[in-house]
């Protein structure tokens, strides 16, 4: 089910709403990525973008309304050969009347020639004044497209070209390309499923200014998150203080203190089939906080007592229900397997994840990671490459417990 490294053909599909000049960066990203990009251009969409532009950024022919009415364009039919061609097509931004447009298969430009001719899906990204959107036509054109299969993602809120705010605004280029990111994995191998992760580190407070922590980044676990959400499930990601900034797509719980993190936890647990806990949670904690910033002065030593935070993983093991699967993450200095298979017998758990501190695949801060997963019955695999990649096979194996190929 990997899908990381898979390459697609997408035509992009920019039609005359002033949300078109944000496109040339989403179409710029997804060349990086290594997908083959067509750029369709409405004929109001040159108003806003050229085709020269699109041309340098994707080294492909762009297509013009001219194209689809010129007889002298030989023996190609552009309609028909995009929609051949096109393993994805986007529309974004989509105006009020390319969404009447494709829900009524007007053929009469090349915008809905193209629709009619392919047999794809295909993800639509409207963007308008909040009267449109909100007018009664326009909920009849997006139930039309949603009969024809194709995703239409809403608006969000907030202030629109017009002056006014209100929904309407298209989605951010970060959420457009999450939506295409996850409408291109094939399988919603996890549609219907609930997973609950927990990432990054948790602070523990002595005064106002300091705390005690460690290095963990919360990227394995929001990594998880974003992989469960592209693949169907509903998601919650739990997280200490960390500095991803974009969550679009699941619920985004953010605590401090272990503490806090098993407080959600409890009341959490019970709604999710799959509890991975990717946090790097805090072993101690001071006794108290102190409500003032604690003074250098002339003191050489600063003594300080530390007690035992709840250990969430144990807590967690307890409370699991038969039909939960529960994951537990173990970062290691030395004896990887050894201690990860101490901690995966005390701890009840389905499965352990066991990877090193330190080195360029470490389990802190790194984008990359390199993992040994063993199961109750210590059989094991391995997972190397960027944290996404390493997600990837996680849910891979967890996949395999509904679906029969275990």
């Amino acid at each position: 089910m990997n899908s990381w490294g898979k390459k697609y053909r997408i035509l992009f599909c920019i039609t005359g709403g002033i949300a078109a000049y944000k496109m040339p960066e989403v179409v710029h990203t997804l060349v990086k990525e290594g997908h083959s990009v067509r750029v369709l251009l409405t004929k109001a969409s040159e108003k806003f973008v050229t085709p020269f532009l699109f041309a340098t950024l994707t080294g492909e022919q762009v297509y013009r309304e001219e194209d689809f009415l010129d007889d002298t364009t030989g023996p190609t039919i552009p309609h028909i050969c995009l929609a051949a061609w096109a393993d994805l097509l986007v529309v974004a931004p989509c105006t009020a009347n390319s969404l009447k447009i494709i829900a009524r298969g007007e053929s009469h430009v090349l915008l809905g020639a193209l629709f009619l001719a392919s047999p794809k899906r295909g993800l639509l990204f409207p963007s308008m004044n909040t009267h449109m959107w909100e007018h009664p036509k326009t909920a009849f054109h997006v139930k039309g497209c949603l009969e024809l299969g194709h995703r239409v993602v809403e608006p969000a809120e907030g202030r629109l070209a017009c002056g006014t705010s209100g929904k309407g605004k298209m989605q951010d280029n970060a959420n457009i390309l999450e939506e295409i990111r996850r409408f291109l994995l094939p399988v919603k191998d996890f549609a219907g499923k609930k997973v609950l992760v927990t990432a990054g580190p948790t602070w523990e407070y002595l005064d106002p200014v300091r705390f005690l922590s460690n290095p963990s980044s919360g990227k394995m676990g929001y990594a998880l998150a974003r992989e469960a959400w592209y693949r169907g499930a509903e998601v919650t990601l739990l997280s200490g203080p960390v500095c991803h900034g974009n969550f679009y797509g699941f619920r985004h719980i953010s605590v401090t203190s272990a503490e806090e993190m098993g407080e959600q936890l409890h009341s959490l647990h019970e709604e999710y089939d799959f509890l991975l806990m990717a946090a790097a949670v805090g072993d101690y904690r001071f006794p108290t906080r102190v409500p003032q910033k604690i003074k250098r002065g002339n003191r050489e030593f600063l003594e300080l007592s530390l007690v035992r935070n709840p250990d969430l993983l144990v807590e967690a093991g307890k409370k699991k229900k038969p039909q939960q699967i529960l994951v537990g993450f173990a970062a290691e200095t030395e004896n990887l397997l050894e201690n990860a298979q101490d901690k995966l017998a005390r701890k009840n758990v389905d499965y352990i994840v066991a990877n090193f501190v330190g080195g360029e695949k470490s389990a802190f801060g790194s984008s990359d990671n390199a993992v040994t997963i063993i199961d109750k019955k210590g059989q094991k695999c391995s997972s190397s490459g960027t944290k996404a990649h390493v997600a990837s096979d996680i849910l891979d194996l967890l996949a395999s417990l509904f679906s029969g190929k275990e």
